[in-house]
């Protein structure tokens, strides 16, 4: 037998607790008769207490809670096993993690918002599966396309702009590396969404994505960052921002013209960062799911437990029932007290 909740069971603590209040109810309402008439006067106005009935009606009450509770858990025994079939889309992430995405013109930052972005689509998602690409100076799948989105969540907290050696802001090689994720033999739909600040500074964003188009992928970019732009902390241990070569802070501007021009080519859609953590949703809903077709990605045989809990919630109610139906006291036959009266 298994339990559905097996931390309701540890309300059966109170069993003991409830056998006290009754025996300590019991002494008193019998101390309380007991003040107002004597004992065979009692017994001619109420019934003869019986004993053996106050403890079966006790046990009756008990057996009911401890039933009630035990259905509360869930118990289960017995299974079979269904079929599931998932139907969705395929989609890669690909998240930059170049030193720029550190600017904090979004809070905190631009790359935890950007984490905190997906964990929130990761709430949503159904059916689909989901990758993970890495991206500055080169790029890499961190993740493969999975519907086990625990796993993706957890190599999402493992992004950092440390990840890759390779510095630098290169679009075009996280497009191609998502798409080589793909499985261009299955009639799937297939999506990249590309987040990221859009500093390009290989200029091959706008060729991978012509690239991408061909092969029937979409791009949905989701743009972080401010247009007036913002210094990038500077990674070494003193703190402060970067400079360039003739000692100006580097500035990091978000631009939206570029990260527009790779979602029209591929027939996807630009939305910028703007109202919080709910904006890849948003992207989510509107864009993928109503320009692509869910299909099936596969089935898998899902072991199903026999919920049982109805048996002990009958019983807890016929229980009850046979101790409210129960007199604790019996009442003498008319005739007899008829005389001695």
């Amino acid at each position: 037998m298994t339990f559905a909740r097996p931390w309701m069971l540890g309300f059966l603590a109170v069993v003991p607790v409830i056998c006290l209040v009754l025996i300590i109810q019991a002494r008193i309402r019998r101390r309380t008769l007991e003040r107002f008439a004597q004992a065979d006067l009692l017994e001619r106005l109420t019934g003869k207490a019986s004993g053996g009935r106050s403890f079966l009606k006790a046990v009756l009450y008990v057996l009911s809670v401890s039933c009630a509770i035990v259905a509360l858990a869930g118990p289960r025994w017995g299974s079979h096993y269904e079929k599931v079939r998932h139907k969705g889309v395929d989609i890669m992430v690909a998240v930059d993690t170049s030193a720029s995405m550190l600017a904090q013109d979004v809070s905190p930052n631009r790359l935890e918002r950007a984490k905190r972005e997906v964990i929130d689509l990761l709430r949503v998602l159904k059916g689909d599966r989901l990758g993970l690409t890495a991206f500055s100076g080169t790029a890499f799948v961190e993740c493969p396309l999975t519907l086990d989105y625990a796993a993706v969540e957890m190599f999402l907290g493992e992004l950092n702009t440390d990840l890759i050696p390779v510095k630098g802001t290169d679009l075009g090689a996280g497009i191609d590396t998502s798409c080589r994720a793909f499985d261009f033999a299955s009639s799937t739909d297939k999506v990249i969404i590309l987040i990221t600040d859009g500093e390009d500074n290989e200029g091959r964003g706008v060729e991978a994505a012509a690239k991408a188009a061909s092969k029937g992928v979409k791009i949905y970019v989701f743009g972080i960052g401010s247009g007036q732009g913002a210094p990038v902390p500077a990674s070494s241990p003193g703190g402060g921002f970067m400079k360039d070569s003739s000692g100006n802070m580097v500035m990091s501007k978000l631009d939206e013209k570029g990260l527009s021009t790779i979602a029209t080519i591929t027939g996807g859609r630009y939305v910028r960062s703007v109202t919080g953590d709910l904006d890849l949703d948003l992207l989510y809903f509107a864009g993928v799911k109503t320009s692509t077709t869910s299909r099936e990605l596969g089935t898998k045989k899902v072991q199903v437990y026999e919920e049982r809990f109805q048996l002990f919630a009958i019983g807890a109610f016929f229980l009850l029932l046979l101790e409210w139906a129960i007199a604790e006291r019996r009442l003498k036959s008319n005739g007899t007290e008829g005389k001695g009266l």
